[in-house]
C-alpha cells in the first residue's frame, strides 16, 4: 500500500518567488543541495536532483505558485510506480506558507522521505534565506 505525506512549513520574511526559484533554478537548487542538479522551469521536462537520487518530470508549473512533479528515488524497486510531489506557495504577510504533498510513496520509504524534505530542503532553505551557512544532513 502506498503512503502520502503532507507538510506545512512557514518561511519567515520571504516571497513565493524566492522559494520557487530555490527549487526550480538549477544553480540555486544545486547550491542548497550541495549536489548535481538538472532541472528546468518548463512543464514536461525531465529533472534529476541530488546527483540522480531523485528523478522525474515537471507535470504542472505555475510560476511562483505551484510545482507538480512525478518523482522517484533511484533506490526504489523497479516495479514501484512513480510518486507525485506537489508544492504550493502562499504569501501570508511577510511570510510564505509552503504546503507540500508527496503521494504514492512506498510504505518502507515514506518515513525517511518525510524527514528528508526537512533535512535536505526546508531547513537548508531557511538557513540560506537567513544568510547563514548551510548545514546538510548525510544521505
Amino acid at each position: 500500500m502506498a503512503k502520502t505525506i503532507v507538510q506545512k512549513v512557514v518561511f519567515k520574511n520571504t516571497t513565493p518567488k524566492a522559494l520557487y526559484d530555490l527549487y526550480m533554478d538549477a544553480k540555486k537548487h544545486a547550491l542548497i543541495c550541495g549536489a548535481d542538479c538538472e532541472i528546468s522551469p518548463k512543464e514536461g521536462t525531465k529533472y534529476s536532483v541530488y546527483g540522480g537520487y531523485a528523478t522525474g518530470k515537471n507535470l504542472q508549473l505555475i510560476k511562483d505558485k505551484l510545482i507538480v512533479q512525478s518523482w522517484r528515488a533511484s533506490d526504489w524497486d523497479e516495479n514501484q510506480m512513480d510518486s507525485t510531489f506537489i508544492i504550493n506557495f502562499e504569501q501570508k504577510g511577510k511570510d510564505v506558507v509552503l504546503n507540500a504533498i508527496h503521494a504514492n510513496l512506498p510504505d518502507k520509504e515514506a518515513k525517511s522521505i518525510d524527514q528528508g524534505w526537512h533535512d535536505f530542503y526546508w531547513n537548508p532553505w531557511k538557513q540560506h534565506l537567513a544568510g547563514k551557512p548551510i548545514t546538510r544532513a548525510e544521505m
